[in-house]
């Protein structure tokens, strides 16, 4: 009863927390990315790259920007992980696999941070710092640049241009969230959370592993990338001490995906909208905590694989805040989760990143969803759908479709795949429901970009190297590609005023049918699947 107490304290504290700074920040958000002023340190960027931060872009511009920053970030990755013999701080932990260095690559490039590896064994801190840090920043920046030129397409009319990629990646690195993990970074220490560059310190003759954890931390949780420095992730000390680190980290998971439906409805004008929005991403990521925390609180074995620090409480709200969102962190071991705990978990990300999503994918995400819901809603009524003063015709619909449909292809074409191949057995941990549970997780995790594991699946082989590496390419790129293409074709048509048959999309009908087709997508899709495993365990 006390630790029930004690864990809704803590999640009611959360709540108020993000309350409190919604407001300002989702509006500081907005006026970074409306402003027409550009800060020295950025047009030193500018002119280094040769970027002429006055011009926008079409659509189509704008996402090769997108597609040849990231292939470059992917090959410059690569390469520091292979040459790392010949950087400092390696501390003689040789080259990274060509297979492991590609599938690290793509993970930290795409945002999904998946780690088939043992951070304080194989890389060090040289490749840490310059390449992986790197990349939980502008990983993170890509995702709200894409979400602020979706924006734009339904703001800007009889338009052909979306804004300049680059301005809106060096405005979301350097402004947002680049102070933002700085403050916290001292916010973790004062935790306790380690900072070192030391390899390790000797405690009773064993070497335990450091790193300079505080300031991977911050932008670990706030990018919602989730990659830890120490192989436990947040689950070690070190990475996160206490219930007070605890609760930063998952604060930190929220307050930009939260406070962008904030910037969202400023930037439209219509405040009404992004608060829309919200609710539908609150009231699902609420009613899978119950879920989880329910399931986990009357299990067989309620604190097998939780930290006794946290306890289930803590532990369940972990759980649900970084598979909700694109984060993948872990405070706990979610293989030794219950079927509907574990199941839980893989539902939220295959919801499809909306609840609340991650850093800018979780706005543009629901946004989509939004499109297909109205397209529902029109169905019912035979009229074309409006969003925003925008007519959803054949070529927002299918924009909006190719966006939805592309994590659930990859990851049953992928999963598919690898429970057919006669080496997953000899790769898994447990069988039966179980074990089909941690290879649909796995897929899962990385077609969504979420980087969680249910770490029973042992997916260090070539072909798990390189599949789930597809995945996640697939699962970041092609969605981004389709949103774009819906921004391009939002913007070049004229403002549709609103007549009485237009939905409106602020009240309870039009939420109520957001959350209802999120649900209704996600079990159509994935009930057979999810019967074949989490399902049936739970029943067992």
């Amino acid at each position: 009863m006390t630790s029930t107490v004690a864990g809704l304290v803590q999640v009611g504290v959360l709540l108020v927390a993000l309350a409190a700074v919604h407001r300002p920040f989702g509006d500081y958000m907005a006026r970074v990315y409306s402003s027409s002023r550009h800060l020295a340190v950025e047009r030193a960027v500018y002119r280094v790259a040769r970027v002429d931060p006055a011009s926008e872009q079409r659509w189509g511009t704008y996402a090769r920007g997108v597609l040849a920053f990231s292939f470059l970030g992917v090959v410059l990755l690569y390469l520091l992980q292979r040459l790392q013999p010949l950087l400092p701080l390696d501390f003689d932990r040789g080259a990274v696999p060509p297979a492991m260095a590609f599938n690290t690559a793509v993970s930290f490039v795409t945002n999904t941070n998946w780690q088939s590896y043992v951070p304080e064994a194989t890389l060090g801190h040289a490749v840490q710092l310059v390449g992986l840090t790197v990349q939980n920043f502008v990983s993170g920046a890509v995702g709200m640049a894409v979400a602020v030129a979706l924006v734009r397409g339904f703001t800007r009319h009889r338009a052909d241009r979306l804004g300049n990629f680059w301005v809106d990646l060096v405005r979301g690195t350097v402004r947002i969230l680049l102070p933002v993990a700085f403050l916290f970074a001292i916010v973790l220490v004062a935790t306790g959370v380690v900072m070192s560059l030391e390899p390790g310190v000797a405690v009773d003759g064993r070497q335990v592993a450091t790193a300079p954890v505080a300031s991977q931390e911050a932008i670990k949780e706030l990018g919602t990338n989730g990659g830890g420095v120490l192989n436990a992730n947040s689950a070690h000390p070190f990475e996160n001490p206490n219930g007070w680190s605890n609760l930063v980290e998952v604060f930190l998971i929220l307050v930009i995906p939260v406070s962008l439906t904030r910037t969202f409805g400023t930037l439209v004008g219509d405040r009404k909208q992004g608060y829309a929005l919200l609710g539908v991403m609150g009231a699902l990521w609420g009613l899978v905590l119950a879920v989880i925390w329910t399931a986990e609180a009357h299990g067989l074995r309620p604190l097998e694989g939780k930290e006794l620090r946290f306890g289930i409480p803590s532990s369940a709200l972990f759980a649900n805040t970084t598979t909700a969102t694109s984060t993948g962190a872990v405070n706990s071991a979610h293989d030794s989760y219950t079927g509907l705990g574990g199941g839980g978990a893989l539902l939220n990300m295959l919801f499809g990143e909306m609840t609340p999503g991650g850093v800018g994918t979780g706005l543009y995400s629901i946004l989509v969803m939004s499109v297909i819901a109205l397209f529902l809603a029109g169905l019912m009524v035979g009229r074309t759908p409006e969003y925003l003063g925008k007519k959803l015709g054949r070529r927002e619909v299918t924009a909006a479709a190719v966006s939805i449909l592309a994590m659930p292809t990859v990851l049953l074409v992928g999963a598919g795949i690898a429970a057919l191949l006669p080496g997953t057995r000899e790769a898994l941990n447990n069988s039966g429901e179980h074990g089909l549970s941690e290879i649909l997780y796995a897929y899962a995790s990385a077609s969504n970009n979420n980087g969680s594991a249910f770490a029973g699946l042992t997916a260090t082989g070539d072909w798990f190297q390189a599949s789930l590496g597809v995945c996640m390419a697939l699962g970041r790129f092609v969605p981004i590609v389709a949103v774009l293409c819906l921004a391009g074709s939002l913007a070049a048509q004229p403002r549709t005023p609103a007549t009485a048959g237009t939905l409106p999309t602020t009240g309870p009908l039009f939420t109520t049918l957001l959350a209802g087709s999120i649900v209704l997508v996600a079990a159509l899709t994935f009930v057979p699947a999810l019967a074949l495993g989490p399902i049936a365990e739970a029943l067992l």
